[in-house]
């Protein structure tokens, strides 16, 4: 292995195009202990490092970040694991919120790759390019000395590849529809899925949720001996009744009103990890919320008209995406830039946001699951009050949203990660690979 290309190109030869999702408990049960095998192969990096565990349907990688740079603020040495990535693998391997550099991941890859190949695939089945990925983050966290690492669920929680993984703190974030097919159809059965990253004796922390989800969690902390913590508007809501939080819990660079939601959840993270040992103070946790940044969420571009690029990809989010621009931007019109992926539910995201525009431009990401604009066309036109343009690169869907706006209106791209990735590449904002 020697150059990044080869390290991507074996990594993503993992991905399987027949391999389904798991039809039952027991199926899935089997991914997890491939997981645990898979890390055994490598030299089960993991064991002995601290870590915090994120899971949920919205927010996960906003906390993460934020979770992560109190504790950078801290003193401590960081490892950060996030998924998906927007433009660069890289993105997913983090150390100090510096991205693992092409040499290192050559390196690593090139090293366990024999390990890997090595691996006994009965009866576990092959490894997952996500259970791969992980592998190679969790080993170079472990060589680089990493103090705590913060690690976010890919998808569910229970039977996702990071809970192999016992922390020392669980985090659930805002909790609504998504992945329906595969974690259940009602908000109960997602938020058990979500559940699944609790331990025993090990405290979880979540956001308000509805109280279908509530009735969930607190089911699964009961059944396994899990204090469950509420990061609540007033401070942290437990077993033993509500500790303030030290400071305002307001994110800094991290815009939108749901951020304040997953600044206070990352605050009620640090203040259980405090408890647990970890040197984080008031001092900490400002520095940590003034700082933490996490591109394609709620980020404006200046121009004339500014962009607003955010990854809504379901109801919940297009709904507080379109709370957040009303009420925290000034501008006269709002031209839509919009385009999803196929799993997603794209009548929620119209529903919620397509009202608001004056006019909307319809684009896709190149991402193999990305939704028809015929498709999205569809569903878009009874919603419309104003122009309707279908455009499928998205630098030529940039140029059409700012050919229909003026100078004082605002264009909003969002729709999918994906479509954030192909919006921030055409801005030159992607991280260079």
């Amino acid at each position: 292995m020697r150059t990044y290309q080869d390290a991507l190109d074996y990594i993503y030869g993992f991905i399987d195009p027949t391999r389904k999702a798991a039809s039952s408990p027991a199926e899935a049960l089997i991914n997890l202990e491939r997981v645990r095998a898979l890390l055994r192969a490598v030299g089960d990096p993991h064991l002995g490092m601290p870590s915090v565990v994120v899971a949920g349907t919205k927010g996960k990688g906003s906390t993460c970040v934020m979770i992560e740079a109190m504790l950078r603020a801290s003193g401590l040495r960081v490892g950060l694991w996030a998924s998906p990535h927007l433009s660069s693998y890289r993105e997913r391997i983090q150390i100090d919120r510096e991205l693992i550099s092409q040499e290192d991941l050559v390196d690593l890859a090139g090293r366990l790759q024999p390990l890997i190949d090595g691996f006994d695939p009965e009866p576990y089945g092959r490894p997952s390019t996500f259970d791969v990925g992980f592998a190679l983050a969790l080993r170079h966290f472990a060589e680089r000395d990493v103090q705590i690492a913060v690690l976010e669920v890919g998808l569910g929680g229970r039977y996702d590849a990071t809970n192999v993984i016992t922390p020392l703190v669980s985090v659930i974030s805002s909790i609504s529809y998504d992945h329906m097919g595969i974690l259940g159809r009602t908000l109960s059965e997602i938020a058990w899925n979500k559940a699944g990253i609790m331990k025993p004796g090990v405290p979880a922390v979540t956001a308000p949720q509805p109280p279908e989800a509530v009735a969930a969690l607190e089911a699964e902390a009961a059944l396994v001996g899990a204090e469950l913590y509420v990061a609540a508007g007033g401070g942290l809501l437990g077993p033993s009744g509500a500790a303030p939080y030290p400071l305002e819990p307001a994110p800094g660079r991290l815009r939108g009103g749901f951020q304040r939601e997953n600044a206070r959840l990352a605050v009620g993270a640090t203040m259980l990890l405090a408890g647990r040992g970890l040197p984080v103070d008031a001092r900490a946790i400002a520095e940590g919320l003034a700082t933490a940044e996490w591109p394609g969420r709620f980020e404006l571009v200046d121009g004339a008209p500014p962009i607003l690029i955010d990854g809504a990809h379901n109801g919940d989010s297009a709904r507080k995406l379109a709370a957040a621009i009303r009420d925290e931007l000034r501008f006269a019109r709002l031209i839509l830039v919009l385009g999803t992926s196929r799993d997603k539910d794209i009548e929620a995201i119209v529903a919620e946001i397509v009202p608001m525009a004056a006019a909307v431009v319809i684009t896709r990401s190149t991402h193999p699951r990305a939704m028809d604009l015929d498709r999205v066309a569809a569903i878009t036109a009874p919603h419309l009050r104003g122009p309707l343009a279908l455009t499928p690169e998205m630098a030529d869907a940039l140029d059409q949203a700012r050919a229909i706006a003026g100078p004082g209106d605002l264009i909003c791209v969002t729709g999918s990660l994906f479509v954030v990735a192909a919006a921030r590449e055409a801005l030159g904002l992607a991280v260079a690979d």
